[in-house]
């Protein structure tokens, strides 16, 4: 006879939930390593951030000296990761969505998400960074977070209930909430990207994780947002002809950028580039290298690193672009992930949308140009990733946005709409060539 639902014994559900050691045990292990993810994140920013620094001090001293650092830092790069770790190159969102997938025997998820990698990806997009190549970190951050939550499972206790899956679930939400100081957003970005078979019983513990290593993050960097507090102006009809503008404009772009990097990612093309990057790799990645520094020279310097000073820059108004930058950018991020570096978009699709927003608002004279600003990362962002509540959400916490929060969203949807006609989902696609090929159907 099944036992009666509204039953409860008192008694054995404060033993299990406060007094089993196993449990106890459980929870520090799962806390502590979350703790130590965001502690590697935000290691990992500071290096990041100290490597773009060291390149803007190179280009001071002459423009054109990136024409010969910058082919050179792309080219060692790729030839580092082809030959010591191959699964640390591109964004690392694949890889740990790969590493999810219950067809992927134990054996090749190391392969894809390990700590050794975590530790490869680390000091290989930072010298990308110190190369001035167009990438983020976040993306890069999802797997080396993954990576060190996966080391938890060799000191969790027998029958603890806690899987892999659930540990690079919470590693890599902890890596999104630590990098942009964003925890709403890595639990939004575990429940839209990542997980797929969620386990009720150590919810609450994984999303606790989550949090507590965005609160790291806080904590070293302080409780303010990524990119200050936005001033849109009146939020009313007189921004539902530019919005939509901006709406639609980003879908299209963000969709054809997913796109591109698909196609181009996936190496199938009879096209000649193709067909180098697949005979060649480290010479076309100088070949890369050296377009992204022409880009950056004739930008300005405006296109180098992931974008955040000129995004920042944008929303306080303070930022002169050169008038195609958004192509410029555009272009240096798909060169540099086409590439084959490790190289994250977030942070310049974030830089694109604000481009295309600013553009948006000088084309139809809106005079609040910081809200078409935000419209167009959210939108940018949303149709790149085709995740529209992560975006969303992502740029509410990043320019407190609060006054925003229904443009924001429906701007996140129409652009992630957009772009699904253009484009299947960017990183299930990327994902799925990680995988080994399905057995076919009876």
């Amino acid at each position: 006879m099944p036992p009666d639902p509204s039953s409860h014994d008192v008694r054995s559900a404060f033993h299990r939930e406060f007094v089993s050691p196993e449990l106890w045990r459980t929870r520090i292990v799962v806390v502590s390593t979350a703790a130590l993810a965001g502690l590697v994140v935000v290691g990992f920013t500071w290096l990041a951030e100290s490597a773009f620094g060291l390149f803007e001090r190179i280009t001071g001293l002459a423009w054109w000296l990136p024409l010969l650092w910058t082919p050179l830092c792309c080219g060692g790069i790729v030839w580092i990761t082809r030959r010591y770790a191959r699964g640390a190159g591109g964004s690392g969102i694949p890889q740990v969505m790969a590493a999810l997938d219950p067809m992927l025997s134990g054996g090749r998820r190391p392969r894809l998400v390990s700590l050794r990698l975590s530790l490869a990806k680390i000091g290989l997009t930072s010298a990308g960074l110190l190369g001035g190549l167009s990438l983020g970190r976040e993306g890069p951050s999802v797997q080396i977070a993954a990576g060190v939550m996966l080391t938890a499972r060799r000191w969790l206790p027998k029958g603890s209930g806690v899987s892999a899956h659930s540990l690079l679930v919470a590693g890599g939400a902890a890596g999104i909430a630590a990098a942009f100081n964003t925890p709403l957003a890595g639990i939004m970005f575990a429940i839209e990207e990542l997980s797929r078979t969620p386990e009720q019983r150590n919810s609450g513990l994984i999303v606790a994780g989550i949090v507590l290593a965005g609160l790291i993050a806080v904590s070293v960097y302080g409780n303010g947002t990524h990119f200050g507090v936005i001033h849109p102006g009146p939020i009313g009809l007189a921004l539902l002809g530019p919005g939509l503008l901006v709406a639609l404009a980003s879908g299209c772009a963000g969709g054809l950028f997913a796109r591109l990097l698909l196609t181009s990612l996936r190496g199938v093309s009879p096209d000649w580039p193709s067909r180098m990057r697949a005979r060649y790799p480290v010479r076309f990645a100088v070949g890369c290298g050296l377009a992204v520094a022409a880009l950056g020279a004739l930008s300005g310097g405006a296109t180098y690193g992931s974008g955040n000073e000129t995004t920042r820059g944008l929303l306080e108004n303070e930022a002169a672009i050169p008038g195609a930058f958004v192509l410029f950018k555009f272009a240096a991020t798909w060169l540099t992930a086409w590439s084959g570096v490790p190289a994250g978009i977030f942070a310049p699709s974030l830089s694109i949308g604000a481009g295309l927003g600013h553009d948006i608002a000088l084309l139809t004279g809106y005079p609040h140009g910081p809200a078409l600003i935000a419209l167009g990362m959210v939108g940018f962002l949303a149709a790149a990733t085709q995740a529209p509540l992560t975006a969303f959400i992502i740029v509410m916490e990043m320019v407190d946005g609060h006054s925003m929060v229904l443009s924001l969203m429906a701007c996140a949807v129409v652009a992630s709409t957009v772009s699904r006609v253009l484009s299947p989902p960017l990183y299930g696609a990327l994902a799925a060539i990680q995988l080994p090929p399905r057995p076919p159907r009876p």
